[in-house]
């Protein structure tokens, strides 16, 4: 039987979702979204895209989460995108209401499924999944990891002048100003990434990775970063639906590990059939530890919030 993946939001970073998963031919795909018309043409769209791609799946849209039914993941990026000077802090009770719909309605008709959420604020959006949808904290991952450090890996290739594809980077905690890039285990084809650049060059790539996010809204003034961000999101999902076991960057949920407890930081873990298989704890030097407390401490702030709102 084919596999089946429903992306919740057809906007930008949902209708790229559909297409690199349709590219793939990892799944049949649902689109999803609030707005009549929308899901059902960018579905139709992409479909007849299938002959000249060459990729044959079955892609459709909807208004409801009937059609979702019996998922084995469900991407959700649904919510309202940031905008010029809108940290992700600001969109946080908006897109809590946005994400605790589409988990209900996502979990009720796919009961099985494995969420990632892209939606942001991202970590405190997967605390929300996991609440709502009362399903192991193994099933429930946020997509941030991947992008950050895939835009770290950019901008250190770029600096070098290398192939990115040589570049190993590692970026842990929240999605957000608070992110932790760990630049001691970054390296090019095995070489310390101290060897290639000076510490004042690595400062400032850390702080672009930082604010990769915000950088490409400036750019964009009417909305936010959508090419990357649904690279990410199916590249776990490939991972989880071929079960390559991939270690990759993503939200989890912490029960101790690092020293945090109860809440979605970014960390490395293994992604299979099962989703989260493994929580990798690297050993950590002071500052990198300190900077993780300080990142974790950011997301409690935001979950502390909507526990109001529940």
């Amino acid at each position: 039987m084919r596999k089946k993946v429903t992306v919740v939001g057809a906007g930008n970073v949902g209708a790229n979702c559909a297409l690199r998963l349709a590219g793939k031919e990892l799944a049949d795909v649902v689109l999803v979204d609030v707005v009549d018309g929308v899901p059902q043409g960018k579905g139709l769209d992409l479909l007849e895209s299938g002959p000249v791609e060459g990729y044959d799946v079955n892609i459709t849209g909807a208004n409801d989460y009937g059609p979702t039914a019996n998922s084995d993941i469900v991407i959700i990026t649904a919510g309202f995108p940031r905008t010029p000077g809108m940290s992700r802090d600001d969109l946080l009770i908006k897109n809590y209401e946005v994400v605790k719909t589409a988990t209900e309605q996502a979990v009720k008709a796919s009961p099985n499924a494995i969420l990632i959420l892209v939606t942001n604020p991202l970590d405190a959006m997967c605390w929300t999944a996991l609440q709502v949808s009362k399903f192991p904290k193994a099933r429930v991952i946020g997509m941030a990891g991947v992008l950050d450090t895939a835009r770290f890996r950019t901008f250190i290739a770029q600096e070098l002048n290398v192939s990115v594809e040589n570049v190993t980077a590692l970026v842990l905690g929240g999605h957000g100003d608070t992110m932790v890039p760990i630049a001691r285990l970054t390296s090019v084809s095995g070489i310390p990434l101290s060897q290639l650049l000076d510490q004042a060059t690595i400062d400032r790539l850390v702080q672009r990775a930082r604010d990769g996010g915000a950088e490409i809204v400036k750019y964009l003034k009417t909305g936010s970063a959508y090419y990357a961000p649904s690279s990410a999101a199916v590249e776990m999902a490939e991972s989880i639906l071929k079960d390559k076991k991939k270690v990759l960057p993503c939200a989890a949920y912490l029960e101790g590990e690092y020293g945090i407890k109860g809440l979605y930081v970014g960390v490395p873990v293994k992604l299979g059939a099962k989703g989260i298989e493994k929580i990798y704890e690297i050993k950590l030097q002071p500052d990198e530890q300190a900077a993780l407390q300080k990142s974790a401490a950011a997301v409690q702030e935001l979950v502390d919030v909507i526990k109001t709102k529940m």
